[in-house]
């Protein structure tokens, strides 16, 4: 038998806690949710696992149909556009994976990688139909979480969402669905590598993460919105939307002009922002 000091100085586990307290099998949802909250409450687990045991239970109750980006905001390449027309147009929207249509976007006839654009610029014999890749179609109804797994199985990223009819409802990639486990994730396309929020594009336009405090909003656009009631640009902007916009909506707020550039379903990212000329908004009188 184990002597006396033995005993006291046994400590359990992380494990055996965590087994411990969930000792009562939860019912439903509800019940493991209220468990894992528990869990957290008792130190058991940090905030990042919760958030992600969280966003996998929501996946799992989740549509294409809810993270999808709609056809009107597809960024798309039509296949009688001529190579040399293309390369801004990719460098403007910063995508690695682009549909490419024919006649109009119900007419996705594959997949383009921005990468592969490189073979026309290094004089090697480019043909851009050539160069598709197989699109994958999918029904708004499929669930997010048989989606990922067929992501991953086929090592596919993107897919095109059709609705009951076939035609083109928008599109949907795998890190739509990973953001919603794992929250905003950026790659190597995004234009705020040097971590700054407000990067100026030209005399007028700024790009500028949702996340900036107004102060330090104030401080580089020369406005003077008050922070009272929100703290950041982005909770500025959603008040006025009345909604969480979508990419690519727009709003008029006093003399800027914004424009939403990355958000998902849960929140926005990164805007937009032009300041308009003074002749393209009415001076108040004194």
């Amino acid at each position: 038998m184990a002597s006396e000091p033995e005993k006291l100085s046994h400590k359990p586990s992380l494990l055996e806690r965590l087994s411990h307290f969930l000792l009562r099998e939860p019912e439903d949802r509800e019940q493991l949710v209220e468990l894992l909250h528990g869990a957290y409450e008792n130190h058991l687990m940090d905030g990042d696992s919760l958030a992600m045991i969280e966003g996998v239970l929501q996946v799992s109750e989740m549509q294409v149909r809810d993270v999808m980006i709609p056809r009107s905001q597809m960024d798309v390449i039509d296949i009688a556009q001529p190579p040399e027309n293309l390369l801004p147009f990719v460098i403007e929207t910063a995508h690695s994976r682009f549909p490419v249509i024919e006649d109009n976007k119900n007419d996705v006839i594959g997949i383009l990688l921005a990468k592969d654009l490189l073979r026309y610029y290094a004089n090697q014999s480019f043909e851009l139909r050539d160069m598709l890749r197989p699109a994958v179609f999918v029904p708004e109804s499929k669930r997010l979480n048989v989606l990922l797994k067929e992501f991953r199985s086929n090592r596919n990223h993107i897919a095109i969402v059709v609705d009951e009819y076939g035609g083109v409802a928008g599109m949907v990639t795998i890190e739509d669905v990973l953001e919603q486990i794992v929250g905003d994730i950026e790659d190597e396309y995004d234009e705020d590598e040097d971590g700054s929020n407000i990067i100026q594009q030209d005399a007028r336009k700024y790009r500028v993460k949702a996340l900036t405090e107004i102060a330090e909003f104030n401080e580089a656009i020369g406005t003077e919105f008050s922070d009272e009631e929100f703290s950041t640009f982005g909770g500025l902007v959603v008040n006025h939307f009345g909604h969480l916009p979508k990419r690519g909506e727009h709003i008029r707020i006093d003399n800027l002009s914004v424009t939403v550039v990355h958000a998902d379903s849960r929140r926005v990212h990164v805007l937009m922002v032009e300041k308009l000329p003074e002749e393209a908004y009415p001076i108040e009188s004194v």
